[in-house]
């Protein structure tokens, strides 16, 4: 008898940690469960290293999230779903780029802001945009002696 009772004991310590971690985990990484803020769309070359739930930022803060990849059969670009937050104002003649934390850090997307009066509307396309850079072509670049 005490040692089923031990064990009901140990288990719910088990699932408190688990259900805490989680909590934290959900917290951390600022994920929400539903999409709250304004769509816009932007089309890439290349949009290698970023997928749905990448951040978004401006200034290094993050302002939304990738929301949808899919590849435009026609044009063979990727194209990005991305969601802000309603707060957040772009002025419409900025530009997205997709770059890296570092050498061994993930991709992310970043907006550079312009300095127009005007600002995109829910569901606008974004047309200055700039893929990522493969750095494995770039070394090899340089490797081979083309790098100049």
């Amino acid at each position: 008898m005490a040692s089923s009772v031990t064990e009901v004991l140990v288990g719910g310590v088990v699932l408190a940690g688990a259900v805490a971690f989680g909590a934290y985990a959900v917290t951390s990484t600022g994920y929400t469960l539903s999409q709250q803020g304004y769509p816009l769309t932007a089309s890439f070359r290349s949009l290698e290293g970023v997928s749905v739930g990448s951040d978004v930022r401006l200034a290094g803060v993050k302002v939304g999230s990738v929301t949808g990849i899919a590849l435009d059969p026609e044009t063979y670009r990727a194209e990005m779903s991305l969601t802000l937050q309603d707060q957040v104002k772009i002025p419409d003649d900025s530009a997205i780029v997709v770059t890296s934390e570092g050498l061994l850090g993930g991709n992310f997307v970043e907006i550079s802001p312009g300095g127009s009066a005007f600002f995109y509307e829910p569901g606008a396309e974004i047309l200055d945009t700039q893929g990522s850079v493969s750095l494995m072509s770039l070394l090899l670049k340089y490797v081979a002696g083309d790098g100049e």
